[in-house]
């Protein structure tokens, strides 16, 4: 019997240990995509159908010999500013159509292209949107990037939004645009693990986040923030008392008033680094 005891307890406490071990891990998106908490915390979103003469589709040359897609807002005037926004994982849908539309009309004279990561693919539903994160090619998911900045031109200055999946796009969209950049929105985004990387960044990053978020934990946002200011570039955090995805208009967890809080500090930022003002 003291034998048995002895046994639960050395398990148990290797049980612990792994788990504390597991928590100090990267944080991965892949893996967090397929967990079925992270799942359920998402859900559907709800119906919802845009159609607007100010944007269409767009493709453009990829890096790897394909094409790639984006929605494309154009400014009335010519403009060397541009914003590229990225979805979360349900993909390019017509709630991301809408923001586009509508953060042009915020920020004023500056193009914005919404990027479409998943080649054309949008769902809503959240197990299929699982699938559909997690087997995202990174390096596919990069060309098409690389290939709207092409598009987009070397003699501008490039912002970037994302929620979510695409807050962590975002981020590595700046990190593409290197000396181009000129801000970088982080709504939730999973920060960059990668301190090499993150030593590349070229801008100021934004970052919003909610202090209910039981996957991008604050311990996580704390370690980004301190690695991009040993760039030398700024990091402006804003916490709210919200779940994850709280800013998404097609959340049912949408909350108005935070929405609107952090959008008014996301504008001002965008409006800044970009020479809107």
């Amino acid at each position: 019997m003291k034998k048995l005891l002895l046994l639960i307890t050395v398990s148990l406490t290797v049980l612990y240990a792994q788990a504390q071990s597991c928590c100090q891990k990267p944080l991965q998106f892949k893996t967090l995509a397929m967990a079925n908490a992270f799942k359920e915390s998402h859900e559907s979103p709800l119906p919802y159908h845009f159609e607007s003469d100010k944007g269409s589709m767009v493709e453009f040359n990829t890096i790897d010999g394909k094409t790639g897609r984006a929605y494309y807002v154009p400014t009335d005037q010519p403009t060397n500013k541009v914003l590229i926004i990225f979805p979360e994982w349900w993909g390019l849908n017509d709630y991301i159509k809408r923001e586009a539309v509508r953060w042009q009309e915020l920020l004023g004279n500056v193009d914005v292209y919404a990027i479409d990561l998943y080649d054309g693919q949008v769902t809503d539903d959240r197990e299929k949107a699982s699938k559909l994160a997690s087997g995202l090619d990174p390096k596919r998911a990069e060309a098409i990037i690389k290939g709207a900045l092409a598009n987009a031109g070397k003699d501008k200055l490039i912002a970037t939004l994302g929620w979510c999946m695409g807050g962590t796009w975002s981020f590595i969209a700046a990190l593409d645009a290197n000396m181009q950049a000129s801000g970088c929105v982080m709504y939730y985004g999973f920060p960059e693990q990668n301190e090499k990387r993150v030593k590349q960044i070229k801008t100021d990053v934004l970052y919003i986040w909610g202090s209910q978020d039981q996957f991008i934990t604050k311990n996580y946002v704390d370690k980004f923030e301190e690695q991009i200011k040993a760039t030398q570039h700024k990091f402006e955090f804003y916490e709210y008392n919200a779940p994850h995805a709280f800013a998404n208009p097609s959340n049912p967890k949408f909350d108005a008033i935070y929405s609107t809080a952090a959008e008014g500090h996301a504008v001002k930022f965008l409006k800044e680094h970009l020479a809107l003002e």
